[in-house]
């Protein structure tokens, strides 16, 4: 197991510029040399404030504190988006945010330092897709790329069949509206930021990721601890 992106950092510990513990608090996640998935913790489901609560205090940030989130952070984070919830559905496992028609379309990608990964629900894992940092790539504000964590909302339109062609970029952001939602709820149940990006330069961005031509990116969110809380 090794640090994905910050081969540099280790250096630098090495001659005594950083500490061993901000060494370790620059890296959320660890790349497995066999694999190139991450596997997370079990997502913790209980706890946090109330729903009420956490709609109170719903807001955006754009001012983000360096500080990585850890794994369990992310696992959980990534559940509460669009992770699942009723595994013992016959068909098709359901999750904890709607989709039209259960199309469930939306791929969400995790875009850190040491790399951009696609969320798998099913497995509750990451399976890398680059081990680069593309914070900067996946909007054109300059906090998306010094945010700890980006999500990326990708809706497969091959996925959303029996529908008008013209349809499917509106059902896709209103699916991807629906995740986001979720990412705001949970951030404000556990004192995180976030703000949900519409301002993307989505060609950039898809070629960076490698997604297929069927894929098209319907928006993006950045998450981390709250700097100054503009709100919104």
């Amino acid at each position: 197991m090794t640090h994905i992106k910050h081969v540099d950092v280790s250096r630098r510990h090495r001659a005594g510029i950083v500490s061993p513990v901000e060494a370790l608090t620059m890296s959320t996640v660890q790349l497995n040399l066999v694999s190139d998935d991450v596997v997370l913790p079990p997502a913790r489901t209980d706890g946090g404030t109330s729903l009420a609560s956490a709609l109170r205090q719903r807001r955006s940030t754009r001012d983000f504190l360096p500080d990585a989130l850890n794994l369990q952070e992310l696992s959980d984070l990534l559940w509460a988006a669009f992770g699942v919830n009723r595994p013992e559905r016959p068909v098709r496992q359901g999750r904890t945010a709607p989709s039209a028609h259960d199309w469930q379309e939306v791929a969400v990608f995790a875009v850190l330092p040491e790399g951009a990964y696609r969320y798998d629900a099913p497995a509750h894992r990451l399976n890398l897709v680059k081990a680069e940092d593309l914070r900067g790539a996946t909007g054109l504000q300059a906090f998306a790329g010094s945010a700890p964590l980006d999500l990326v909302y990708v809706a497969d339109f091959a996925a959303m069949h029996d529908t008008r062609a013209d349809e499917r970029p509106f059902l896709a952001g209103a699916d991807a509206g629906c995740i986001a939602q979720n990412v705001y709820l949970h951030c404000a149940a556990h004192g995180l930021g976030t703000v949900v990006r519409a301002l993307i330069d989505r060609r950039r961005l898809a070629q960076a990721l490698g997604l297929k031509p069927t894929e098209r990116i319907a928006l993006a969110q950045s998450v981390g601890r709250c700097a100054a809380p503009t709100e919104q």
